[in-house]
């Protein structure tokens, strides 16, 4: 007995220490990264863990718009090997719309229409959205503007250079660092610790804003704030009042923040259920509109899905982004999407009138003309089902 005590009073003197040593270093982030996921038995973050940080409400219509059944609901059923693919990406949710009512619907592993899981990265094609809605309403003057008329940080250097508009390209020139794998870097700090906005900007330029294209979370967080201080309000209010009430949402959703009455992580960590992200691709697939109703002006939303056309490091050219939001073609038809690192996908097909949600836990790394193979597949899928 002796002996047990002894070494539980050693291992909690070991983790008391390597908490000080945490703290102390800059790196408190850890404490809780280690709490909810090695001790959890995760590698990483999980699709449904909004109550393991602090949340702000994004409230729903009063007047909610309810999808109607297609005459062929779940008429069709998926194949085996569809199944199949489901199964192994650890699909939870898959859902087929068309010309405004849903074809097919499927949930797993008790999941279904009204549960909230985490969008990660779709939620930065939501603030490309959100700042449109900001320009519409003379908040922002145009994408052209720069960063230091709302950043006091970005008013001097290399960074008094940085418009809105390259934050919205991801080509601002400022390497925050995109990897989710190192615990120390700036994604791990960002979602696991509790000052955004200090982590986020005093990143340097390293890079001539406007002439390479680097994927990282950074941009989106430096568009949220600048929301912020453009309206006075926060990033859920805003998106509430312009984007998720008009679009007819029937549930409130959830946005984590990064302390107690905080800032949203507005790279990702928007809670909400499949149903009410197919009324986002409705909004995708009718160029900003509602039942008649602009929502986001033509204006800006035909030059969001315009590709960026800067290239990568390597010298490749993107011609797959926009403001915040990815582009292909498939089948010579144009695909306009929303994706999240768990594979996340809201989709929009216009020449189909087709919509498309899908929420899970894995996704394929293999691309297909920088397109995540799996997202193929439940283009076929959608294809089949709706006809």
């Amino acid at each position: 007995m002796k002996k047990v005590i002894r070494i539980l009073f050693i291992l909690a003197i070991f983790i008391a220490t390597a908490c000080l040593l945490a703290l102390f270093t800059g790196n408190g982030h850890l404490i809780k990264a280690v709490s909810n996921t090695y001790l959890k038995g995760r590698s990483g973050p999980s699709i449904d863990e909004y109550s393991i940080f602090e949340n702000r409400v994004v409230k729903a219509s009063k007047k909610p718009f309810i999808w109607p059944s297609s005459v062929n609901y779940n008429s069709k059923k998926l194949t085996t090997e569809e199944l199949n693919l489901h199964e192994e990406l650890k699909s939870i949710a898959f859902l087929v719309f068309h010309k405004d009512s849903i074809v097919h619907e499927n949930y797993w592993n008790q999941f279904n229409d009204t549960s909230k899981t985490n969008t990660f990265s779709v939620a930065k094609s939501f603030i490309g959205l959100l700042i449109g809605a900001a320009i519409d309403e003379g908040y922002i003057k145009s994408v052209d503007q720069k960063v230091g008329d709302f950043l006091p940080e970005f008013k001097s250097g290399e960074k008094a250079k940085v418009t809105i508009k390259h934050l919205l390209q991801m080509n601002s020139g400022i390497d925050f660092g995109e990897s989710y794998g190192d615990p120390f870097g700036f994604m791990a700090k960002a979602y696991y610790g509790d000052d955004l906005y200090d982590l986020t900007v005093h990143k340097e330029v390293t890079q001539a804003p406007g002439s390479v294209w680097m994927y990282q979370g950074g941009n989106t967080l430096l568009l949220s704030f600048i929301i912020r201080k453009a309206t006075g309000k926060t990033v859920s209010e805003y998106f509430s009042e312009k984007i998720w009430q008009p679009i007819g949402a029937k549930e409130s959703a959830l946005w984590n923040l990064d302390a107690e009455n905080g800032l949203e992580k507005a790279y990702c960590c928007f809670y909400s259920n499949a149903r009410d992200f197919g009324k986002i691709g409705r909004l995708i697939l009718n160029n900003g509109t509602i039942n008649d109703q602009v929502i986001l002006s033509q204006n800006y939303f035909e030059r969001a899905i315009q590709p960026v056309n800067s290239k990568r490091l390597n010298g490749d050219l993107v011609d797959y982004y926009g403001y915040q939001i990815w582009m292909t073609y498939y089948q010579q038809q144009k695909v306009i999407y929303a994706r999240g690192i768990q594979g996340q996908y809201i989709v929009a097909l216009p020449d189909e009138e087709l919509i498309i949600v899908r929420l899970g836990r894995k996704r394929y790394e293999e691309k297909v003309n920088n397109v995540p193979l799996d997202l193929l597949h439940y283009i076929d899928m959608a294809k089949r089902l709706k006809n």
